[in-house]
């Protein structure tokens, strides 16, 4: 399915931004009828309207099969930039594909190993019998090219709607974070930062709600990057999933290795990890007044699990004073700098109680 946001244009997508050379297991070969999301839609919105009932199964796809290697050949020709050079080769194996694709690509192992597995086989239509129940589209069935320009459109106008990644939530926790009363009795750590800030709350608020993606964290971009590997190379999401909008964040969003667990413009922001780590993780921002200012409050909250989790956060600890302290610096800093008329009000989502130490 084809569109901004599935998680098979966005392997297409990368693999063919990041790879002018690309080795590829001999299924390459195999066709597919990629169909884009507007006529899979169609199709679906259409079959709850039929007057009678209809059983069985029906093949849906666009007016065209391509073989993968093609899909990558012309995405390339649709997005301008180089065609790249597909290599089949024989050996390949599908489980190392898949760990190809997750550290190139945002899709994280475990959905990329079912993806992979499913390249083996053709996966064409054999049949328009749905044809016969619902007509395709008056316009026509949507071409691969076409599909690819209008998905790339969505993203350059950051118009997507929803996402793969907020579709697959990879190890996320089960529960929220607690109210800092319910820490009692167990072994928390907390990294905390505070700074005083002329920013308004809508100019903070605009600029903590753009981190991640394209715009990074504030501080050390190199530090961030190689974190992001090292969760990809042990099954984890990376960072490179980056965020469904570029300026707006709506609760349940995710922001790379986070997700949005609570959001209130006029006060705070928090984001729970979904990186793999030996424990639960969160990173907080907050603002209250203080004053004729507004006191910004930064929190990296950590629950160990064992001996390891311990370790790890220790591990830490030495590039915490510069990472978290670079970012308030910096956040405090851009707020200022951003005009009040340009800061607008970018999320949309309701009101929630910050935890208080």
């Amino acid at each position: 399915m084809i569109g901004s946001g599935s998680a098979s244009f966005e392997m297409v997508r990368h693999l063919t931004d990041v790879l002018p050379l690309m080795p590829a297991p001999r299924w390459v070969r195999n066709m597919v009828q990629p169909i884009a999301v507007r006529d899979a839609l169609h199709y679906l919105s259409r079959a709850a309207e039929l007057s009678e009932p209809a059983g069985g199964r029906y093949d849906i796809g666009g007016p065209q099969a391509h073989s993968y290697a093609e899909l990558m050949q012309l995405y390339a020709q649709a997005a301008g930039i180089r065609r790249p050079k597909i290599i089949a080769l024989p050996v390949l194996t599908p489980w190392l594909a898949a760990q190809w694709v997750n550290l190139v690509t945002p899709i994280p192992r475990s959905l990329a190993i079912p993806l992979v597995e499913s390249l083996q086989h053709d996966c064409v239509v054999r049949s328009r019998a749905i044809d016969e129940l619902i007509p395709p589209p008056s316009e026509g069935l949507t071409s691969y090219p076409q599909a690819v320009h209008l998905a790339l459109d969505k993203i350059k106008a950051d118009a997507v709607e929803t996402s793969w990644a907020g579709a697959h939530p990879v190890s996320a926790p089960g529960e929220s974070l607690p109210s800092d009363p319910q820490w009692a009795g167990r072994r928390v750590y907390v990294d905390r930062r505070e700074r005083e800030t002329t920013a308004t709350p809508r100019q903070l608020f605009t600029v903590i709600s753009s981190l991640g993606g394209e715009n990074g964290y504030y501080s050390l971009p190199l530090a961030w990057k190689l974190r992001g590997v090292m969760d990809k190379l042990v099954g984890g999401v990376g960072l490179n999933r980056g965020r469904r909008s570029r300026s707006r964040l709506a609760l349940g969003d995710v922001v790379d290795w986070w997700r949005v667990e609570a959001l209130d413009e006029q006060r705070m922001l928090r984001l729970r990890a979904e990186m793999k780590v030996p424990g639960r993780a969160w990173l907080e921002f907050s603002f209250e007044p203080r004053g004729d200012h507004l006191l910004y409050v930064q929190r990296a909250i950590f629950f160990p699990r064992s001996l390891a989790g311990r370790l790890y956060w220790w591990s830490l600890v030495p590039f915490h004073g510069i990472i978290f302290t670079s970012m308030a610096r910096s956040i405090t800093r851009d707020a200022e700098r951003l005009p009040i008329e340009q800061s607008a009000s970018p999320a949309a989502a309701a009101p929630a109680d910050p935890p208080r130490s």
